[in-house]
């Protein structure tokens, strides 16, 4: 028997897969992108969102959040979005 809400289902296409990768491989790579890319490729392999938190040690929400925005949005779902307060003047 199923328990929770159902998570989206999650399938890349191969080069999804190679960005996801090198997202998480590549030394300037934002560690907030890196870290979701990660997410992303643990939930690819059939992983439920409890176990890639457990593994990964972040919140189930987290996991959820991004799982959910890859879906929608694909890998550009991944990128911080701009912030809505005005840019910082020095």
């Amino acid at each position: 028997m199923r328990t929770g809400r159902p998570k989206a289902e999650l399938n890349l296409t191969k080069a999804e897969r190679e960005t996801l990768e090198a997202w998480t491989r590549r030394r300037t790579t934002a560690q907030a992108l890196a870290q979701r890319a990660r997410v992303v490729l643990l939930c690819a392999k059939g992983k439920s969102n409890s176990e890639v938190a457990a593994e990964l040690k972040v919140s189930i929400g987290m996991v959820g959040k991004w799982r959910n925005r890859f879906v929608a949005k694909r890998a550009d779902g991944l990128l911080d979005e701009p912030r809505p307060d005005a840019p910082r003047k020095i």
